[in-house]
């Protein structure tokens, strides 16, 4: 309608507020907005004011839209905002993004498919590599202008997207990038708005919310062709909704529609009566030709395609295109950037138009879309939301597209997987086998295990339990014990337990490899049960059953979950025969036997991580978490990142662990899975303390301490607690810490924490006494550690209760007898592999040293042990070395220069960021930053964000340049 206004009316402050975001989007700040507001309030025309302006200042803007009817197409909003763009891309920028990613980005991105090479892509328990992946794309784009993405009606994307979304809100891209999102706030899934809510709590969103017009912007909408009076009547019935004035305002020389249909539109689109009434009003004015090819539209997508309208309109794609012409010169339709493709003037323009089609015709228009799309070689994703919505129960070929694209999404977007695995069932004909339908059921109950959504993952199963074929033993046993892990994800360790031990007496043999496969599913759930005891009594007949079996790896799989049991209960003469049983059993293993059983190694890994074998349970469970990524097998990724990262935390890998540890918490978060997520998140934690980030040490222990209440009151809890008193020790907070732990972890003997690690516990204990000035609590707590390293008979164990006797004798006045013991607890850590933990009895032993007036034997203890802990990256440890060294007149000589405090630019850069920022600027990629510097990505992603901040520039190229005029500058400066 000529007569409204062309320009954006109102949205002042709005409008202010987005120009700030954008300079300082041009400085080199990345962000993110969120526009929220009910349906027609204005948010996407915002969006294109908002894209306007970012375009003027020269940066690039890719936009995108969920819909509201395609809702299971995996990563819909993104591939809008980016597939056409980075088809486009030169073959040099997306090389340098390394082969992993682009492999990831090949199976999110149509255009890029091609660069799979048939490989495939993260299994679903990691499927934060996708997330990563595109992370790296975003800020190679940002590399030569600030980047904008413009994501709207986000509140319809798809699962993949949100969690694409959360991650990008939880880790941003450390560029110039802006990420803009509009939602429609009572439209939001609860997972989505959850990820909103923490990213603004957290800082990294900024939410804009959008009100109605006042009456005179109502007034300026309207234009001057509507009269005061019109325009007062039209407010009020509009409410200032833009949209809704837009509509009425078409509406107003129209004759009134029919009640009926108004009443139905009204309910079906969520618009007052009076707006329905002008779109159907507006709607009643097309010809009938042109009205069937926008329901074609209506059914074929939004954005459409003609020839896809054409065939759902069951009309020829002249007629089609004429009815375009048509469609834009009414402004029902509008163009987009890519050619071909149209979109509908607002979303409520296409459900209106949708939901006001006959039932039947819009079966048979769907299935036309099938049709068509299938002859063009469509994908069976692209096939599969047409299929769905039209397909007969019976048709053996549309539960096959469905199926096919269930299997497709199941890693990336496990979501639509089970969406599209349900419809594969409810399509299948009654007289299917019914091992087809369990498998399906299966495949359903995992993509839906992979979302969090246990309980119906729980009802799925238990429905494959009911109709399993009773010859079919070992697919029954294979959904019993998937049921009894989903029961244990929900809480309910008894059930599981009794579903477990139920099926085991119902199997006719006695000997079978299904009996071992449950007896080893019983020891887990009592680990999982903390009685340890009777885990190993289903151990011990599990390994004794297998022995009696040809079975390699099954038996492998029994003798490691002996071992863990043994290092749970401390049973000290036999652990270290089964121990090196299991290791000897795994290693014979190769790898497409170990594959069959890739548990035997993860509970050898587990074993050995409480054995003091650090370097062993490395090795074995990086073994298994290669082979697992290898057979498509990532049930045990939880498990084996856990163990991973208590490794490499003990031999001091601590970049490697943090990187790892924030990926598993990543993973963990995706699966919904709360024991794992709280588990990493501890682990995050004192690794975190050793870096010396005292503030991801404190949040991620609080979490986890947060999470664990609502799971049990076993070990996970008491970890948890554990974990936040070491924090508040560190920050002086002694009392509480100790409370804590005396609390949470079983009384002053910490009875709930199994094995040698009770003694780190008991030593955390003793200090926490100490720090008190309670010489007494101190001792008895030092007293328990001896007496738990004695029954484990465990170097590290021994190392943790001679440092705490130390630091209990040097309390007490006696530095010669501490210095004694903590060299002895040294000693006792290097010979289990543990540098951190050598250094730091080291360091005490200086300090005692020091104190019992013996300088020279102080000075090279503290210095050996400040360049153990600066190795492994413990700076926060480093940094008390050297402390006790200053206070012994040593001088301290740092391996790179401070900046500048009042300096500017590049004279505020330490070396080590000058470092980063030379290979910055050198295009290098974030993951061959990391492996250059001996850091993390997400620690690289941090020091590239900070540079920028400094050196006030937004992008790379702006960084090269800089670096390059203070390298000129330097040369032409005298020395």
């Amino acid at each position: 309608m000529a007569l409204l206004a062309e320009h954006l009316v109102g949205r002042v402050a709005e409008l202010d507020g987005l120009d700030q975001v954008l300079a300082e989007l041009d400085r080199g700040r990345s962000g993110a907005i969120e526009l929220v507001g009910e349906p027609g309030i204005g948010k996407t025309r915002l969006l294109r004011e908002l894209a306007a302006r970012a375009e003027e200042r020269g940066q690039l803007v890719l936009a995108g839209s969920a819909t509201e009817f395609e809702r299971d197409l995996p990563f819909s909003v993104f591939v809008d905002a980016l597939d056409e763009y980075v088809q486009g891309l030169e073959a040099t920028r997306l090389a340098a993004l390394g082969d992993d990613v682009r492999t990831e980005l090949a199976h999110v991105f149509p255009s890029l498919s091609a660069l799979a090479s048939g490989h495939p892509a993260a299994l679903q328990h990691e499927r934060y590599r996708s997330h990563r992946a595109i992370r790296e794309l975003l800020e190679q784009l940002a590399t030569t202008k600030p980047l904008v993405l413009v994501l709207d009606d986000f509140h319809w994307a798809d699962a993949a997207s949100a969690e694409l979304l959360g991650a990008l809100l939880r880790r941003p891209p450390a560029a110039a990038v802006l990420i803009v999102l509009a939602v429609r706030p009572r439209q939001m899934p609860e997972r989505l708005s959850a990820a909103l809510e923490r990213a603004q709590r957290a800082a990294t969103l900024t939410r804009i919310e959008l009100g109605p017009l006042t009456r005179a912007e109502a007034r300026d909408l309207l234009g001057g062709a509507v009269d005061g009076a019109e325009a007062e009547a039209l407010y009020e019935e509009g409410g200032g909704n833009p949209f809704y004035l837009e509509q009425l305002a078409r509406s107003l020389e129209r004759a009134s529609a029919d009640g009926s249909r108004v009443a139905e539109m009204s309910a079906a689109i969520g618009v007052p009566s009076t707006v329905a009434a002008a779109l159907t009003e507006e709607l009643a004015l097309l010809s009938d030709g042109t009205r069937i090819v926008l329901e074609g539209a209506a059914v074929a997508g939004d954005p459409f395609e003609p020839e896809l309208a054409a065939a759902a309109a069951a009309t020829a794609e002249a007629a089609a295109m004429d009815a375009v012409d048509e469609l834009l010169q009414l402004d029902l339709v509008r163009t987009t950037d890519v050619p071909r493709r149209f979109r509908f003037r607002h979303p409520l323009v296409r459900r209106a138009i949708y939901e006001a089609t006959l039932g039947g015709w819009r079966l048979g228009a769907h299935e036309r879309c099938a049709e068509a799309l299938a002859a063009r070689g469509a994908s069976a994703a692209a096939r599969a939301h047409h299929v769905e919505r039209s397909a007969r129960e019976g048709d053996v070929a549309a539960v096959a597209v469905l199926r096919e694209a269930g299997e497709t999404a199941a890693w990336v977007a496990p979501a639509s997987a089970a969406g599209w695995f349900a419809g594969a069932l409810r399509l299948l004909p009654q007289n299917a086998p019914a091992q087809e339908r369990v498998e399906l059921l299966l495949a359903r109950a995992e993509a839906l295990t992979a979302t969090g959504h246990f309980a119906d993952s729980h009802i799925a199963l238990l429905e494959g339990i009911t109709i399993v074929p009773e010859e079919s033993v070992a697919l029954r046993a294979k959904l019993i014990r998937a049921c009894a892990g989903v029961e244990h994800l929900l809480g309910q360790q008894e059930q599981a337990h009794a579903r477990l031990a139920n099926a085991l007496q119902a199997l006719p043999e006695s000997g079978s490899a299904e009996v071992v496969a449950l007896m080893i599913e019983l020891a887990l759930s009592e680990f999982y049960a903390t009685d340890y005891q009777s885990m190993l009594d289903w151990a011990q007949p599990a390994v004794n059953a297998a022995k009696q079996l040809d079975d390699p790896p099954l038996t492998a799989a029994a003798v490691a979950m002996l071992a863990l049991a043994d290092a749970m209960t401390g049973a000290g003469e036999r652990f270290e025969a089964d121990l090196s049983e299991a290791a000897t059993l795994v290693d014979a293993l190769s790898d497409d036997e170990l594959a069959q059983r890739l548990d035997a190694a993860a509970w050898l890994a587990g074993a050995e991580l409480y054995l003091d074998h650090y370097a062993e349970a490395d090795a074995h469970a990086s073994r298994a978490l290669m082979l697992g990524r290898a057979t498509g097998q990532g049930e045990h990724f939880l498990v084996l990142y856990q163990i991973l990262g208590r490794a490499w935390y003990v031999r001091g890998k601590l970049a490697e662990a943090t990187e790892l540890l924030d990926e598993a918490i990543e993973g963990a978060r995706l699966l919904g899975n709360m024991h794992a997520l709280a588990w990493n998140l501890f682990n995050r934690s004192v690794v975190a303390v050793a870096v010396g980030d005292l503030d991801i040490a404190r949040a991620t222990a609080q979490e986890s301490v947060d999470l664990s209440r609502g799971l049990d009151e076993g070990f996970v809890a008491a970890w948890a607690a554990i974990r936040l008193a070491a924090v508040l020790l560190e920050a002086g907070e002694a009392k509480r810490a100790a409370q804590l732990l005396l609390g949470s972890a079983g009384g002053e003997e910490l009875t709930l924490i199994p094995g040698g690690w009770r003694s780190y516990c008991l030593e955390l204990l003793t200090r926490c006494w100490l720090a008190l000035d309670r010489h007494t609590e101190a001792q008895r707590a030092a007293d328990c550690t001896a007496a738990q390293a004695e029954a484990v008979q465990l170097p590290l164990p021994a190392a943790w209760a001679d440092r705490a006797a130390a630091a209990v004798a040097i309390h007490a006045g006696d530095p010669a007898r501490a210095a004694e013991l903590a060299l002895r607890s040294a000693g006792a850590a290097t010979e289990a592999g543990a540098p951190i933990e050598a250094a730091l009895s080291r360091t005490l032993a200086g300090r005692a040293l020091a104190q019992s007036g013996e300088r020279d034997r102080a000075v090279p203890e503290l210095q050996r042990a400040a360049a153990e802990l600066a190795t492994c990256g413990a700076l926060r440890y480093r940094d008390q070395a050297e402390r006790e060294l200053g206070k012994l007149g040593h001088r301290i000589h740092r391996r790179t220069r401070p900046g500048k405090a009042d300096g500017t630019g590049i004279e505020t850069l330490t070396a080590r960021d000058l470092e980063g920022a030379r290979l910055a600027a050198d295009s290098k990629t974030i993951p061959e930053l990391a492996a250059q510097l001996f850091l993390s990505q997400k620690t690289v992603e941090t020091h590239i964000r900070n540079i920028f901040r400094k050196l006030d520039v937004g992008s790379r190229v702006e960084l090269a340049r800089t670096v390059e005029r203070a390298d000129l500058a330097a040369r032409a400066t005298p020395n």
